[in-house]
């Protein structure tokens, strides 16, 4: 049986989804861009879509743009405000993803901004009190902080984050690629300037985003070349993505509660089981605490083994599908920044576990006694 946990990665696309995209794969395949028929309809299609995202979180389809995903969205809202509006001083968090950690420290290198970078400590918890002492009002500072971790799970109260920082007059921008289509989101109550959406991440296809731009927050065109996406980004438009983005997203809000007691099940299970067959099992950030972190992701810190240098490579020869950490890094000699970040033993193995509505009771049962077998015998050796 082949167990896929990785689903924070990316998730198994929707038969569903899979479904309402096929007609603009081979029925209705005309340029958007085009004023023929052909290309009337598939316009259509894409601004029908954008109603509906709008729709489900509660904005004008006018604050919603298209984008090739979370990465291109994080880059665009970060560089173009940036660079547009003249800001020189940025906040961020050593936990972010690296599409805002590494394209807010490539502008500190070039001598645009003064970057600082959050405290925080080893469950993850951000310093708040200290970013709400760096917002003096004095002068604009763009903020960029993440809903929910990839990695660990913990949760930001960015409603909070939001109105603070708008309050002093800065920008705030949210990275939300893992909690849009797992969390509410109502941008009629949200303060945030710019957030952003994945659909690979909730059970949509890959290579299609977006990025919500507040109604008040004008910035530079991402990409020149086109009139597309009302002039922001030119190049012809993912029309079969843009598609099932829409279907991916409104079928994750509609089953939003059944989804979440489902995988919020599976995570309990998970915790439970592992304490009881893995003595000396920790779990990294608050991940492991559900009433306070993303339900679809558990980071286990194993003990010290000899299997921890092979521990995803052994998992995937046991046919289980998980990660060291963030999907972006795995392979990487490097390591998780995230875990780095929270003083996390070295010594340790770490495991992301990170689950979907298409997971089972059973494949749970299996993935830990998979892991408990890898461990016990060396740690009764130790």
């Amino acid at each position: 049986m082949k167990i896929y946990l990785d689903n924070a990665a990316t998730t198994r696309v929707d038969p569903l989804v899979a479904e309402a995209m096929m007609p603009y794969l081979f029925d209705f395949y005309g340029n958007p861009s085009s004023i023929h028929a052909f290309g009337r309809e598939t316009r259509s299609a894409i601004e029908i879509a954008r109603k509906k995202v709008a729709e489900l979180l509660n904005t004008a389809p006018a604050s919603v743009f298209f984008t090739s995903g979370g990465t291109e969205a994080d880059n665009v809202a970060i560089s173009s405000t940036i660079v547009s509006k003249g800001i020189k001083k940025a906040i961020t968090s050593p936990l972010e993803h690296h599409a805002v950690l590494h394209t807010l420290e490539h502008l500190a290198k070039s001598g645009l901004i003064e970057l600082t970078i959050l405290n925080c400590n080893t469950q993850g918890d951000l310093d708040l009190d200290q970013l709400y002492s760096l917002l003096d009002g004095k002068e604009p500072v763009f903020v960029s902080l993440m809903h929910g971790n990839n990695e660990i799970g913990n949760l930001n109260p960015v409603l909070e984050i939001a109105e603070r920082v708008r309050a002093a007059g800065g920008i705030f921008h949210c990275d939300t690629v893992q909690t849009v289509g797992h969390y509410k989101h109502d941008l009629a109550e949200w303060k945030t300037d710019f957030m952003v959406g994945a659909a690979h991440k909730f059970h949509g296809p890959k290579g299609i985003g977006f990025l919500y731009i507040a109604p008040d927050r004008k910035i530079e065109p991402m990409i020149h070349g086109g009139s597309q996406e009302r002039n922001m980004r030119g190049g012809t438009e993912n029309l079969a993505g843009i598609i099932g983005l829409a279907k991916a997203l409104e079928i994750a809000c509609s089953e939003m509660e059944a989804h979440k007691k489902h995988i919020l099940g599976l995570k309990t299970t998970m915790i439970e089981k592992l304490k009881a067959e893995i003595p000396g099992v920790q779990f990294n950030g608050r991940s492991a605490d559900t009433q306070n972190s993303l339900y679809t992701v558990l980071n286990v810190s194993l003990p010290h083994s000899d299997m921890n240098e092979m521990l995803i490579f052994n998992l995937d020869i046991n046919q289980i599908a998980a990660s060291g950490g963030s999907a972006c890094s795995s392979g990487s000699e490097v390591g998780s920044h995230v875990l780095r970040a929270l003083k996390a033993d070295p010594a340790r193995g770490a495991v992301r576990f990170s689950f979907g509505k298409y997971n089972t009771a059973e494949e749970i049962e299996t993935a830990v006694s998979v892991l408990a077998k890898m461990y016990t015998p060396r740690l009764a050796k130790a």
